[in-house]
């Protein structure tokens, strides 16, 4: 089974409650504590049978990104107010891209792929800063 599909399908079997706060690659950007939820145990915190033992370390940093994504993303839609439910998940939504790009830095070997990495860190770093601006702001 191709890595990718194996990714996707590990993502969509974790519980929300497997990661609790941002992965090591975007440790420097903490995820809004305006979008955090009260949320219940959603079961087993593994990979629920999924072997990351067969990947490449750029597979499984690419996954613990994935994870930490989905966790705030699902802590951001179940704010009651839309707006801040867009924001929120669009903030974890960006901190997951950032952490692909930084993974594509660190392993990556083509220059043209690199140079979207970088990009991607740029503008999507600006826009988490200018969405946490506002929910700070707005945010009940």
């Amino acid at each position: 089974m191709n890595n990718v599909i194996k990714i996707a399908i590990a993502s969509a079997l974790l519980s929300p409650a497997a990661i609790a706060t941002v992965g090591p690659a975007t440790a420097q950007t903490a995820y809004p504590s305006k979008c955090k939820s009260e949320m219940s145990s959603g079961g087993d915190m593994s990979m629920q049978g999924h072997e990351m033992s067969g990947m490449a370390e750029f597979q499984k940093e690419s996954m613990d990104g994935m994870k930490a994504m989905n966790m705030n993303m699902v802590q951001g839609m179940m704010k009651k107010d839309p707006d801040v439910s867009f924001a929120c998940g669009m903030i974890a939504h960006h901190m997951g891209a950032i952490s692909m790009a930084q993974v594509e830095l660190k392993y990556g070997k083509n220059a043209e792929t690199k140079a979207q990495a970088q990009k991607i860190i740029d503008d999507q770093t600006k826009e988490i800063k200018e969405l946490t601006a506002w929910v700070e702001k707005e945010a009940k």
